[in-house]
C-alpha cells in the first residue's frame, strides 16, 4: 500500500513525465529521454547502493534502459527484484552460478527482469503483428536465435518507423537508440507493465 501511494505520487510529480497519459505512455517518453543520454555500452559488475543503486550516469546496458526508465516514474527494479528474489530465489534463472540475490546485479540481467515481470502478471503473447505492441511495451529477443543465446531488451514506443513498425529504445553497444528492430530478432518475451505490476 504505501508503495502504491510513493509510486502514485512520483508519477504525478515528476515532470520529465508529467504530458503523456497513461503508464504505457508515461515508460515510452521516459524511454526516449534516454536516447539523449551518452552511455558508454559497459557490462561490468559494479558495487552499488542500495535501493536505487545505479552504476556511473555514463554506462549502462540494455537493462538498464529499463531500469533508467522506470525510475522515471519512481519505480526501483533493483529493490523490487531483490525483493522478489529474496522471497522466491529458485523461480529465478541460475545462468550465472549464483547461490543468493545480489542487489549489485540481478535487476541488470535480462533473464531476472523477464521472470519478475512474468511473475508480477505483466507477461503476454509474443505476436508478429505489430499493431499488438504498445508504448510502454517491454520486449526481450535473443540476438543469436537458434544458434545460441543472447538476451536483450528494450522499451517499445508510440513512434513508428521506416517499416510502419513502433520503434523501440534500446542500447545494443552504442548507448540508447530509437531504431526500427521489433521484429529484427527472435522475441523472447511481450511485457505489458502498468503500476499494479510493481
Amino acid at each position: 500500500m504505501i508503495r502504491a501511494v510513493f509510486i502514485s505520487l512520483c508519477l504525478a510529480v515528476s515532470p520529465a513525465i508529467a504530458q503523456p497519459e497513461g503508464f504505457g505512455e508515461r515508460l515510452a517518453a521516459a524511454a526516449i529521454d534516454r536516447t539523449s543520454h551518452d552511455v558508454r555500452y559497459d557490462p561490468a559488475y559494479v558495487r552499488m547502493s542500495y535501493p536505487m543503486g545505479d552504476v556511473a550516469a555514463d554506462r549502462g546496458v540494455c537493462a538498464d534502459v529499463v531500469v533508467r526508465s522506470l525510475r522515471a516514474l519512481g519505480i526501483d527494479l533493483q529493490q523490487l527484484v531483490h525483493e522478489d528474489m529474496t522471497s522466491s530465489f529458485s523461480a529465478y534463472p541460475r545462468h550465472w552460478g549464483l547461490t543468493r540475490p545480489d542487489p549489485n546485479i540481478d535487476h541488470r540481467r535480462v533473464p531476472n527482469l523477464e521472470t519478475y515481470l512474468t511473475r508480477k502478471g505483466a507477461r503476454i503473447s509474443v505476436s508478429d503483428d505489430p499493431v499488438d505492441y504498445h508504448a510502454g511495451d517491454i520486449v526481450a529477443w535473443n540476438l543469436r536465435g537458434p544458434d545460441g543465446w543472447l538476451p536483450h531488451i528494450g522499451v517499445v514506443t508510440s513512434q513508428n518507423g521506416p517499416t510502419g513498425r513502433p520503434m523501440v529504445v534500446h542500447n545494443i553497444g552504442a548507448g540508447p537508440k530509437l531504431e526500427d528492430v521489433l521484429f529484427d530478432w527472435p522475441m523472447t518475451g511481450h511485457y505489458r507493465p502498468t503500476v499494479a505490476n510493481f
